[in-house]
């Protein structure tokens, strides 16, 4: 019975062996992914705001422009988080809804982050494949004009745009984008230089397959993990840069709001009584960055072929 015992659990082994050697790579990096605690618990997060952030205006009583004259007399008493009148985090110092208000800046935050990385992503992705590929003289002027421009810091460009073009929230969604494809390109690039010199590459140089040919079927879709894996790590950056510039009074105009600005705001108030005005806010951006931060992380590893 032992003998035998020995022998069934030897073939399931080796039957577990096998299958895992028939997954393709991402069906190995998702579960991989899904054994990964902490990417799991980010994306539950993930999902939990942006369900907050989805189904948030149908909870919501009041809109996010409508003053409750009612507690305008006594905000820290009457302005407090309530379910009898409607106000589930309180009002703000003007009498308006924080909660409609909490989940128009969570909106706007997570708009704001993925559109921002999207145009990054890509801009950087076609940049650096096409500068690693076609090599030479191309990419080292490619290079050099990356150097020069990551030595301009960003973040004075944007708000001098701001300042010139006035506070437009599609401003401030392209600028944040095309302000941030730097890095990624330097990243593609080193990958694309990896990878020219594969067999297939070749294979389809000797053919005749033209540069951007090759470049768009065999360069990017090799850059896939990569890409997804920085894209992921560069939202909360993006989502840091928009707060950072709420908070100085240049991000979305009234009666549109942010993350960023809802917690400048509760910080001038705090002292005051009105903790309500900044924790919640806070909150939802605090856990909006861990949210993405676990799931970087954890694609990173799962998509990490040193794993496989």
């Amino acid at each position: 019975m032992l003998i035998e015992r020995r022998k069934m659990e030897s073939l399931s082994e080796a039957m577990a062996d096998e299958a895992e050697k028939g997954r393709s790579p991402w069906a190995d990096a998702r579960v991989r992914f899904f054994k990964n605690r902490q990417a799991v618990i980010g994306l539950c997060l993930l999902v939990f705001v942006m369900a907050f952030a989805a189904f948030g205006p149908l909870i919501a009583r009041w809109p996010i422009d409508e003053i409750d004259f009612m507690v305008m007399g006594d905000i820290v008493r009457e302005g407090a988080p309530s379910f009898a009148n409607g106000h589930f985090f309180g009002t703000d110092d003007l009498g308006r809804d924080l909660f409609a208000r909490t989940v128009l800046g969570t909106q706007i935050s997570l708009a704001v982050g993925l559109i921002g990385a999207s145009i990054a992503v890509i801009v950087g992705t076609i940049y650096g494949a096409a500068s690693g590929f076609l090599g030479g003289r191309v990419d080292n002027l490619m290079m050099r004009t990356v150097d020069i421009l990551l030595a301009i810091p960003y973040m004075f460009v944007l708000i001098l745009l701001l300042v010139m073009f006035g506070r437009s929230i599609v401003l401030l969604f392209v600028g944040i984008g095309l302000l941030s494809w730097l890095d990624m390109s330097r990243i593609v690039r080193g990958q694309t230089l990896s990878l020219k010199g594969r067999e297939y590459v070749e294979a389809a140089r000797a053919t005749g397959v033209a540069s951007g040919t090759i470049i768009r079927r065999h360069i990017v879709p090799n850059l896939l993990g990569v890409v997804i894996v920085y894209a992921t790590l560069l939202v909360p950056g993006m989502i840091l840069s928009e707060s950072f510039i709420s908070f100085l009074g240049l991000g979305v105009q009234e009666p549109l709001t942010s993350l960023g600005a809802l917690i400048s705001e509760g910080a001038a108030t705090m002292n005051y009584g009105t903790l309500w005005q900044l924790i919640f806010p806070l909150f939802f951006f605090i856990v909006t960055l861990f949210s993405f931060f676990f799931l970087g992380d954890g694609l990173r590893d799962a998509l990490d072929p040193k794993d496989r």
